[in-house]
């Protein structure tokens, strides 16, 4: 086993898992601490240390509100149960699992960005552990990133002093940990030329943000989106805002912290920042800066300005349902004018006129469903050849909370983490989780989610989904199971309208 490796900065030394066959290395510094001058600026080269660097527990997570206080919160039943994990502003550290016993094996890589989105959630969760996914014969890294105003802070005084890298600081680290991992990964037993990046969520959607970044042509290969693609006509946060437009945010929230030059807010103790930020409930995203992000996910994604390799699509059944949710039948019909372009019509004909509830609701949708659907009728479009494969997750989750397949609910199946969770699983639960973690990892090794289960057995085909043959395969009760899904009435139409808004 691969106790120890040489990595840039020193050597590393890692601690057996649960099972002694795979080896975690947790808290792996891979830049230098984001403090003091460091403090809203793109990641530095890792501090080199002396001597050996015991990596066996987590480093603190991010800067964020406290987690595991609100007992009302899904979430903190689920897995932020612990209101004193450490939390610090020094935070850019990244966690290895690897089945490997040598150097020389080169086993393909999965980097794992975590969501909550982008102000809150760490690596450390429970949900997260790489073991299972490791013990399939693959390298599982969970890299930290910076958060909220820490992580995505866009200033008039940023832009000037460094235009290169105003902004996005979040994805600076995510691209950061990467880079690391194709240098170093090689000493854990990992290919650097076969890696593939994964996330859900927000991590699922800053996967798409460095899949549409120009800087990163070469620095991975295959790309897994967990509830992490929102597409529609209708607005929401989800949509790409300017820099410009993020950068008045940013001053404006400099006059509530009291200060007017980045010098004093650099300054500025992390945890009144923080606190500042909570009680004045601000949210910082991603922005267009024109440097790591030169356009919308929308926009990028359907006009095929990304970087092409295989793609793996997945959602939870009942979440991200969106509609138009107007408060008059007036409003409703002067929307869908300004938002339905030529399709205007058509969507007042299937949603009705007569009745505002009835409306409303007729123009429902997921919209991870559309996405999916446009990004795979462009690609078709353009002749793009990677293959897409689609998921929906729906089994049933127990509890006293009757939560559904709440968002974020198929994380404890994809690690294969069930036994860590409260709930009471079943024997076919444990089964689904078992599938759908062989179909993760067969698609970080090959592209393709299929092969056999441990047993030898092949399991059932997950096939490519396309326009002509929608193939979806959905996770039930009674296993997976690969069937043909047209697009919705709603859904046809809204991506109509959606591709007239990108045209090639």
């Amino acid at each position: 086993m691969i106790k120890k490796a040489a990595v840039e900065g020193g050597i590393v030394v890692g601690a057996p898992a649960a099972d002694p066959r795979i080896i975690s290395f947790k808290g792996i510094p891979f830049a230098a601490p984001p403090i003091g001058e460091n403090r809203w600026r793109a990641p530095q080269p890792v501090i080199p240390w002396e001597g050996e660097k015991e990596c066996f527990v987590f480093k603190p997570i991010s800067m964020q509100h406290i987690p595991g206080l609100d007992q009302n919160n899904i979430y903190t039943r689920e897995w932020n149960v612990d209101p004193t994990i450490e939390m610090s502003e020094d935070c850019l550290y990244l966690n290895v699992w690897t089945p490997a016993k040598t150097a020389e094996e080169k086993l393909p890589v999965f980097v794992w960005y975590f969501g909550g989105g982008l102000q809150e959630g760490n690596p450390a969760e429970m949900e997260f552990d790489g073991e299972r996914l490791a013990r399939r014969g693959i390298v599982v890294v969970t890299v930290n990133y910076r958060l909220n105003v820490f992580g995505f802070l866009a200033h008039p005084q940023l832009t000037r002093e460094q235009p290169d890298a105003p902004t996005n600081f979040g994805h600076l680290d995510q691209q950061a940990g990467t880079r690391w991992v194709k240098r170093n990964i090689a000493a854990f037993g990992g290919d650097p030329d076969n890696i593939t990046i994964g996330g859900q969520s927000a991590g699922g959607g800053s996967v798409l943000s460095q899949l549409i970044s120009p800087q990163n042509e070469g620095l991975f290969q295959k790309a897994a989106v967990i509830s992490g693609i929102m597409f529609g006509v209708y607005p929401s946060i989800f949509g790409g805002k300017t820099i410009a437009e993020n950068e008045k945010v940013g001053e404006a929230f400099f006059e509530r912290l009291g200060v007017k030059t980045l010098e004093e807010a650099r300054a500025l103790d992390a945890f009144y920042i923080r606190d500042k930020l909570e009680e004045n409930r601000v949210f910082f995203g991603t922005s267009i800066d024109g440097q790591f992000s030169v356009g919308s996910h929308e926009e990028m994604l359907t006009k095929g300005k990304y970087w092409h390799m295989p793609i793996l699509f997945s959602r939870t059944s009942t979440e991200f349902m969106g509609g138009m949710k107007a408060e008059s039948m007036e409003q409703f019909k002067e929307n869908v004018k300004a938002w339905f372009g030529s399709y205007a019509d058509e969507m007042l004909a299937l949603c009705g006129t007569d009745d505002l509830d009835k409306a409303n609701a007729a123009s429902t949708l997921s919209g991870i469903d559309l996405g999916v659907r446009a990004v795979q009728q462009r690609k078709e479009e353009l002749g793009i050849d990677d293959p897409v494969y689609y998921g929906v997750f729906d089994p049933s989750i127990p509890g006293w909370d009757d939560p559904k397949t709440f968002h974020s609910s198929d994380l404890w199946f994809w690690f294969e983490t069930l036994a860590k969770c409260w709930r009471p699983f079943k024997g076919f639960h444990y089964d689904l989780a078992r599938h759908m973690c062989n179909y993760m990892t067969n698609f970080v090794k090959t592209g393709n989610p299929n092969g056999e289960d441990a047993d030898g057995t092949p399991m059932p085909e997950w096939k490519p989904f396309t326009t002509a043959d929608p193939e979806v395969t959905w996770f039930k009760d009674t296993g997976s199971e690969c069937e043909v899904n047209p697009p919705a009435e709603i859904t046809q139409i809204v991506q109509k309208a959606l591709l007239e808004k990108y045209p090639l």
